[in-house]
């Protein structure tokens, strides 16, 4: 009996070795056949040869499509699953603004410089910097080339991944960065402040003058690429990020759309208010406004300009633009927002896709079914809260939920 166990066991170990081995080699092959587009985006062959001999693929990473296990999506990213209050702690904003005041005298003349040339503000930099990667003190801990191949073999966007592992390649290959410090996220984001190998050779600026855009070590270079990403992405100079207003009593939070844009002077005219007495030039009211808001009508309330969507295409969340352009406001002001986030609760994600499939049943929500509770989903949630009679608050609650899945 003893025996026929242990027979049992090596068969089961031997054809565990043999899959995982058979896997390993499928990889192996499918990374040999990037040559001929390495080859073609100007990658050596012995940069190639280098970067992929022994490459094996991290099966442990999120948003794999994976034989014979549960499919998983992407983590939960904090700027989608976080209500604000936990989001943008005030703790956080004063730390890291504490820093940037201190980083804005240490690079005021680079600083100056890139503002000058691009029009963004030096602290909109620095407060990008510091969300990534915490002024660089955060150290990202996977190796890009590796989260790259995995993703293209075995990732939800193959194709995009493919494209972003022979532009790691390379980068390499030109011997920018070495392989030991070309650390990303778990998603191929990489650098001081976060940027895709494409997001490099799009946006990449050798500020220093130094022959190499390197936004690893040089934190010139990696703010002037912030800087650049943001003029490509349509940045307006001389304009600011949002402004925090008190909105009317019987504000209509279905307005709360990119869609929806007003001169922000004929919000003004609506009965929105700038918070603690803020005068508002000719020019700015002239600027056209979009209404946010992230809690619904809790929490304070802002008219977003065409600058604040800018950073938004840097990270798709209004939690993440929301830390960046406050934090950028509290290097040069101490103060917090005017009216404080409330104590609101954030539904978990599968309570928020089924939501926004509820919506889609009934016509109100046309955008991705993501979990993730932004503009066009609050919109939505308001509008089908007017039709049904519910208070309208356009935030995500059980209450609603329930009324959504009841209404079948």
């Amino acid at each position: 009996m003893m025996r026929r166990t242990l027979i049992a066991a090596v068969i089961v170990v031997t054809c565990g070795w043999s899959s995982a081995h058979a896997a390993d080699a499928a990889f192996t092959q499918f990374i040999a056949s990037l040559w001929p587009e390495a080859q073609a985006a100007g990658v050596s062959r012995a940069a190639f040869e280098e970067q992929t001999r022994g490459l094996d693929p991290d099966y442990k990473l999120p948003d794999l499509i994976l034989p014979g296990r549960p499919a998983t999506g992407a983590p939960s990213q904090a700027e989608f699953v976080q209500v604000p209050a936990d989001y943008i702690k005030e703790a956080s904003i004063a730390r890291l603004a504490g820093e940037g005041q201190r980083l804005l005298q240490k690079y005021s003349a680079a600083l100056a410089k890139i503002e000058k040339s691009s029009g963004v503000p030096a602290t909109v930099m620095l407060a990008i910097w510091g969300r990534e990667t915490d002024y660089g003190r955060y150290k990202l801990p996977y190796d890009l080339v590796r989260v790259l191949a995995t993703q293209a073999y075995v990732g939800r966007r193959k194709d995009t991944y493919r494209n972003e592992f022979i532009l790691a390649l390379k980068i390499l290959s030109e011997g920018v960065v070495t392989r030991k410090d070309l650390t990303s996220s778990w998603a191929g984001a990489t650098g001081l402040t976060q940027f895709l190998p494409s997001e490099y050779y799009k946006h990449g600026v050798d500020f220093d003058g130094d022959g190499r855009i390197d936004i690893w070590h040089s934190v010139p270079d990696a703010l002037a690429s912030a800087a650049q990403q943001l003029v490509n992405k349509g940045w307006q100079s001389g304009v600011r990020w949002a402004y925090e207003v008190q909105a009317p009593a019987k504000v209509d939070c279905t307005m709360g759309v990119p869609e929806v844009t007003k001169p922000i002077g004929q919000w003004l005219r609506d009965g929105f208010v700038p918070v603690r007495g803020q005068k508002l030039s000719a020019a700015e009211q002239a600027e056209p406004a979009s209404l946010l808001q992230p809690e619904g009508i809790y929490g304070p309330s802002f008219l977003a300009t065409k600058n604040y969507f800018v950073i938004k295409e840097y990270n798709f969340s209004d939690l993440y633009v929301l830390f960046v352009g406050h934090l950028s406001d509290r290097m040069t002001s101490p103060l917090p927002f005017a009216t404080p986030w409330s104590a609101s609760k954030q539904l978990r994600t599968r309570d928020v896709e089924a939501m926004q499939r509820g919506l889609t049943r009934v016509g109100l929500y046309k955008d991705k079914v993501d979990g993730k509770a932004g503009m066009q989903t609050r919109a939505a949630l308001g509008a089908y809260q007017k039709s049904a009679g519910l208070k309208v608050d356009c935030w995500p609650s059980e209450e609603v939920l329930r009324s959504i899945q009841a209404a079948r």
